[in-house]
């Protein structure tokens, strides 16, 4: 390895330049002992001219790293606080259930129309199909088939305010 003092005191006063350069922080030595290690590693590959400023330019980087990394993920509060914000899609359980009972409504009010009627409605609203379409399936005029739906729709309204 290079001429490197490692005794505690020159290791100390590289933590502390290092320390002042991120302007103080507790992980000065660990930033330290890592940029300790790419030095070793760096020097396999190549001679370094000036090991100690190389020593204090490294930790100065990675500790801006971990602060960057540190902004982006806050490690301080549990995953639970930060998720508190995010809305759940989903329907509370009072809207399901009122949802719930207006199709069981829906429903028994669809029983209380005319087979026909229901059919040609059910053709429309559920199949998607035009009146034209529905005209041609049951063999009725495309003026029965408005009827038909009108007649249904406005049951249906009534039926379904009066719940």
């Amino acid at each position: 390895m290079s001429s490197i003092p490692t005794d505690r005191s020159t290791w100390r006063a590289l933590a502390r330049r290092i320390a002042r350069r991120l302007g103080g922080g507790d992980d000065a030595e660990d930033l330290l002992q890592s940029a300790y290690l790419r030095l070793a590693e760096a020097e396999t590959r190549q001679v370094i001219e000036a090991p100690i400023p190389y020593l204090v330019r490294s930790a100065v980087n990675l500790g801006i790293d971990h602060r960057r990394r540190d902004r982006l993920i806050d490690n301080r509060q549990p995953v639970e606080l930060l998720c508190l914000d995010m809305a759940d899609p989903a329907p509370l359980q009072d809207e399901v259930l009122a949802a719930r009972n207006r199709l069981s409504s829906l429903r028994d009010g669809l029983e209380r129309l005319s087979p026909r009627t229901r059919e040609v409605f059910l053709m429309h609203r559920l199949d998607g199909l035009k009146y034209r379409v529905i005209a041609e399936r049951l063999g009725i005029s495309q003026s029965a088939v408005e009827k038909h739906i009108a007649r249904a729709m406005l049951f249906l309204t009534e039926w379904m305010e009066a719940r």
